[in-house]
């Protein structure tokens, strides 16, 4: 029988674990399949995958890049929460959904192109991610959620394209790198918080 899923919490806190082959029949990675596993340096995503867990990869601090396939439409929430290490991701146009606080605290992330298919960048999706110098947020997203890229210090500009309608609470709450935003005149609401201390 091959593998098509990797369970719930299948090798959550495996600390020891270096390197992990996931089989091309797997589809589903489970919720904490693999958090807590500090010492894992790579891990190959096949190509069959559609679906990243909530908290997936949550402290995989030893990640330092992830390649997620082209069947993925959806990261989970915390998927990759506090993954140190991670430099650089890749998210395909096949993703629609990027989970709350899916890449937060991943402090060594500074760049991160967000697909065209993406319509909502989620609650805390990027929050504390402080080496990120640069996002691009394309024409698709609508939405900024709460909170979304509060306290990622090294932003130094962003450009909010024309399709974004609403910059909810605390989205870029404590950017105190930004020097300049673009606000798009369809935005009919700016949350509270919203550039708070951007000095």
């Amino acid at each position: 029988y091959a593998v098509t899923s990797i369970g719930n919490n299948a090798f959550q806190n495996c600390t020891g674990l270096t390197s992990v082959t996931i089989p091309n029949s797997v589809t589903t990675i489970g919720a904490s399949a693999f958090a807590f596993c500090t010492g894992l340096t790579s891990v190959t995503i096949p190509n069959a995958v559609t679906s990243i867990g909530d908290y997936a990869f949550q402290n995989c601090t030893g990640l330092t890049s992830v390649t997620i396939p082209n069947a993925v439409t959806s990261i989970g929430n915390n998927a990759f929460r506090s993954c140190t290490g991670l430099t650089s991701v890749t998210i395909p146009n096949s993703v629609t959904s990027i989970g709350a606080s899916a890449f937060q605290n991943c402090t060594g992330l500074t760049s991160v192109t967000i697909p065209n298919s993406v319509t909502t960048i989620a609650e805390g999706a990027f929050r504390s991610c402080a080496g990120l110098t640069s996002v691009t947020i394309p024409n698709s997203v609508t939405s900024i959620g709460n909170n979304a890229f509060y306290n990622c210090t090294g932003l130094t500009s962003v450009t909010i394209p024309n399709s974004v309608t609403t910059i909810a609470e605390g989205a870029f709450f404590y950017c105190t790198g930004l020097t300049s935003v673009t606000i798009p005149n369809a935005a009919t609401l700016i949350g509270n918080l919203a550039f708070y201390n951007c000095t």
